[in-house]
């Protein structure tokens, strides 16, 4: 009688093997890479482009990781890699629409200022959409912040690598993220018993959004 075996392995490339293998000209490594990925990129513009621009932004995001100057070398988090590049392009296409782009100050101005229209946010719960309004209200870089924490489970040293802002700063720009959304959510919401079913369980209705927000544009 077999007793004992050993463990199976993971045989799936790394994504360093399928990003050098797409650099190399490898398309179908290309594709997997994005397959794997694209919900994450997916659910970080949803929330924070119009609709009519989530599907370029995607798209430009992982060209730039083969045309891109920093190349990822395996070292940190590819996830932190791919959405610093997700951040980036998303601060350059609002610059680029903003008339007066070089006074766009990313951590005071809003996804609801700069994209009042993200037509196919639509969350199931009350709860969860006073979340999301709340969300797009705050600083654009408070958001991002927030929506690593409680989406993607990202510690502050990995968001900081998305921002490319010490981890210091990071942090307290989190503890300043949550202050501002609870400020939001008690200037909208419906009525107090809403906000007090909200705030009871934010960590956990924020966390519920996350695959309603990644499924669409599927």
């Amino acid at each position: 009688m077999l007793l004992w075996s050993a463990p199976v392995e993971d045989a799936s490339p790394s994504d360093l093997a399928l990003l050098d293998a797409w650099r190399g000209g490898d398309r179908r490594a290309g594709s997997a890479l994005f397959l794997r990925h694209y919900t994450l990129v997916n659910r970080f513009f949803r929330s924070k482009a119009n609709a009519a621009d989530v599907a370029d932004l995607i798209q430009n995001t992982f060209v730039a990781c083969i045309e891109g100057k920093d190349r990822y070398e395996g070292t940190g988090a590819f996830k932190s890699y791919l959405l610093g590049i997700a951040f980036r392009l998303l601060c350059r296409h609002y610059r680029s629409a903003q008339r007066f782009s070089a006074r766009i100050d990313f951590a005071s101005v809003s996804a609801c200022d700069l994209a009042p229209s993200p037509s196919q946010l639509v969350a199931a719960r009350q709860e969860q959409r006073l979340i999301l309004a709340a969300l797009r209200r705050i600083p654009l870089e408070h958001q991002v912040l927030l929506e690593l924490v409680f989406w993607e489970d990202f510690t502050a040293a990995d968001a900081a690598a998305v921002l490319e802002i010490p981890l210091g700063t990071a942090k307290s720009r989190i503890r300043r993220a949550h202050q501002l959304l609870r400020e939001q959510l008690a200037a909208l919401a419906e009525s107090p018993a809403v906000l007090a079913t909200t705030m009871t369980q934010l960590d956990d209705w924020a966390r519920g959004l996350r695959e309603q927000i990644g499924k669409l544009g599927d």
